[in-house]
């Protein structure tokens, strides 16, 4: 049987003068507890887009 993903997509908007990388840590952290693998990252702007998923 294959493996179902699910998606999910983040924006992260930036704190005073841009984002932090500790920033991008503290929510990648709470979302791997949650089950979620990163498989992307992109910038729209000064936001940065996580593209995660995880097997359900």
């Amino acid at each position: 049987m294959s493996k179902r993903w699910s998606y999910k997509v983040v924006e992260v908007k930036p704190q005073w003068l841009g984002i932090k990388p500790k920033q991008l840590e503290e929510t990648l952290a709470a979302l791997g507890q949650q089950g979620w693998e990163l498989v992307s990252v992109t910038t729209n702007g000064m936001n940065a887009m996580l593209y995660l998923k995880k097997e359900i």
